[in-house]
């Protein structure tokens, strides 16, 4: 009977062992998931303080950074305080970091939530790549992909798992240890002040995040599981609504009147000249609500929403320091409420003038803050004295597949009044042969962008100039970078929207570095509201062609925002060079959207003229190329190869005849590739 009996207690027991190794997801957002480990060595961090340690050799004191291109802020959504990445990377970091020296495999947990955010543009996974080490030696392994079932609008567990790797020059792990060579923000052992950090996460958020040994919490395969989403019609094919109060016209805007947003109704309001109708809070606030989910309903996904506005500067403001703009807006269906960073409204200086300006808000539900019955997107509010408002007009930026993804029906609505008025600089000029900083100056040099400045060029046209300091490759490093710091705010603040920039760079086109190249490459720009990093497509690249000249290349980008990348305390793109290629001269010049100076190029005298171009027939066994004469100053020059090429002036002279100049060439077995140059 003993024997039984302890028969039947040891099935038991074993019983139990299968059914816990057996746990797999979804697994509850409100407690640690059920297959950790609390023997295993963990460091983590809870946004909102509601998750405490098991025990066991689980310890709290994983920070989240925050600031510049890792910026996070706080965000109440579905019921708990997260923390949302405002820039582009999600930077973790550990005081004791020192634990992980000796750990092969590093288990990241974290409670995310199940948006857009956790994906690629097209709405498909995407690899999750944690950046580790220390400059000049980094590494950064994909931890692996969330399934589209995270999607789901609600917290999620999810578990990555990243090698912590060998670091060449010492022999030491990635994470856990400072090298000798470490440069940076080091003093956890990681890049800008962190120790593991999530690469291109912009909007991202995070409850929870959890350093781990390899099993502390179970395996990405029983964490990885996701609760349904629920059901909700697809975003309608819509995307803009309004109100003018002014012309007498709506379009499926209506103005909210009650309890702490009544407001009041005027005519002739304004300067002579431009009296309007229009309204204002009796209070602080004006709340504008969308009739029959016109522009969809508050389960669809969160988006970006663009709001345009005429309001009143009313004389009377003067010394006030009147600030209107959005104040807050809906994150999810359940209540979720964010705020608009206050630094970014309108201060009313009483000028007498409508203004009209425009702000973009990420992420919104179309819950909205006390909207009743309707939708809404942000509401607003007024500092110190109710602002008159006669137009008002919301769109929603469209995304994905839908139809109307990419487009942006209030374009002409500029976030910044002041480019419009000729108020900031557009030119900006450094020349290191001549001493000229004229708003620009060679950036810091350190890190991958370390920064010569020496005399080069061909005998009798020596210039000061600067190139990278590094050779190709050297000390880890496999790019090269030249960085440009705008100074003074010599084109205005960083908080002006993307600007249309016109590069212009001089530089040694050296004979001994033909078919190396350069280019500008990486910036910061704003993408749906949100601060996040550009990049230039690789048709950007200028070849060396190896003339033994000073030449000039020019490029244009149509979104730059001057937070700079890895410079302060302004700057444009950052030029990614691949060998030491000297630049005597950089200019920059702003192309103004609206004003007395739209789309006016500062430096239009450096952009190549491609309206011009080589006409080739055959004729008595001879290639006839004929091009215009006007404009003049060009020169036929031929190389035989694209992939190395070596251009030189064609010997034979040009004749003209008429308004072409031409040229005819005897047909041999050789290949040629033919080009205009000035």
């Amino acid at each position: 009977m003993k024997a039984f009996i302890r028969t039947i207690s040891m099935a038991a027991w074993m019983t139990g062992v299968s059914l816990m190794a057996a746990q797999t997801g979804p697994f509850d957002p409100e407690a640690w998931p059920p297959t950790i480990d609390v023997n295993k060595t963990v460091h983590f961090v809870v946004t909102d303080g509601t998750l405490t340690s098991p025990g066991g050799s689980w310890m709290e004191g994983l920070q989240i950074l925050t600031g510049g291109d890792q910026g996070t802020s706080d965000l109440t959504i579905n019921g708990h305080t997260g923390k949302k990445v405002t820039g582009s990377y999600l930077n973790i970091a550990d005081p004791e970091y020192a634990a992980w020296a000796e750990v092969e495999t590093i288990d990241i947990l974290m409670q995310v939530y199940g948006d857009a955010a956790l994906f690629n543009a097209e709405g498909q996974p995407r690899n999750f790549e944690f950046l580790t080490g220390t400059l000049p030696e980094l590494n950064s392994p994909s931890g692996g992909q969330i399934p589209v079932e995270a999607r789901n609008k609600k917290w999620n567990w999810v578990l990555f798992r990243i090698p912590n790797g060998i670091r060449p020059s010492d022999g030491t792990r990635y994470v856990g240890s400072i090298p000798a060579n470490a440069q940076g923000g080091t003093t956890y052992a990681g890049v800008n002040g962190g120790t593991i950090r999530c690469q291109a996460v912009p909007n991202l958020i995070v409850r929870a995040v959890a350093f781990g040994e390899e099993g502390a919490f179970g395996t990405p395969e029983d964490i990885n599981l996701f609760q349904p989403a629920e059901s909700c019609d697809p975003e309608p094919e819509t995307n803009l609504a309004g109100i003018d109060l002014a012309a007498g016209v709506t379009n499926h805007v209506q103005i909210l009147n009650d309890g702490d947003q009544t407001v009041v109704f005027a005519n002739n309001i304004g300067p002579a000249g431009d009296k309007r109708s229009a309204v204002s809070p009796v209070q602080t606030f004006l709340n504008f609500g969308l009739t029959d989910f016109y522009l969809g309903k508050p389960c669809n996904d969160p988006r970006a929403v663009k709001v345009c506005l005429d309001f009143y500067d009313d004389p009377a403001f003067a010394g006030l320091n009147v600030r209107f703009g959005p104040e807050a807006y809906a994150t999810d269906d359940k209540g979720g409420v964010a705020f608009f960073t206050p630094e970014n409204r309108q201060t009313l200086t009483g000028s007498g003038e409508w203004i009209r300006r425009s702000w973009t808000v990420p992420a919104v539900n179309l819950m909205g803050v006390n909207a009743g019955q309707l939708t809404a997107g942000p509401r607003f509010t007024c500092e110190n004295a109710p602002v008159f408002v006669s137009r008002y007009y919301i769109a929603v930026l469209r995304i994905g597949d839908h139809p109307l993804a990419g487009q942006d029906p209030l374009k002409d609505c500029v976030e910044d009044p002041n480019i419009c008025r000729d108020v900031y600089g557009n030119y900006a000029e450094l020349d290191l042969a001549k001493d000229v900083r004229n708003g620009l100056d060679v950036g810091s040099s350190g890190g991958d962008q370390e920064m010569i400045q020496e005399e080069a060029g061909p005998a009798g046209d020596r210039r000061m100039a600067i190139r990278p300091a590094r050779e190709d490759g050297s000390a880890g490093f496999a790019h090269q970078y030249l960085n440009f710091a705008i100074t003074d705010e010599a084109l205005g603040p960083s908080s002006q929207p993307p600007a249309h920039l016109a590069i212009c760079v001089t530089y040694y086109d050296d004979p001994d570095l033909a078919g190396k190249q350069f280019k500008p490459e990486v910036y910061m720009t704003e993408r749906n509201g949100t601060l996040t990093f550009g990049f230039t497509p690789d048709t950007f690249f200028v070849v060396l062609e190896g003339t033994g000249q000073w030449r000039e290349a020019y490029w244009e980008i149509t979104d730059v925002k001057f937070n700079g990348v890895n410079q302060g305390p302004q700057a444009a793109a950052r030029f990614f060079l691949n060998d030491k290629i000297f630049f005597s001269r950089v200019r920059y010049g702003v192309i103004p959207p609206c004003g007395p100076n739209a789309d006016k190029n500062p430096l239009e005298e450096c952009k190549p003229i491609t309206d011009i171009s080589l006409t080739a027939t055959i004729s008595n066994q001879q290639l006839v190329i004929t091009w215009p004469t006007e404009p003049d100053g060009f020169v036929l020059q031929e190389t035989p190869t694209l992939t190395a090429p070596q251009w030189s002036p064609v010997v034979t002279a040009p004749e003209q005849q008429g308004d072409l100049y031409r040229v005819a060439i005897p047909i041999d077995a050789t290949t040629k590739f033919f080009r205009l140059m000035r």
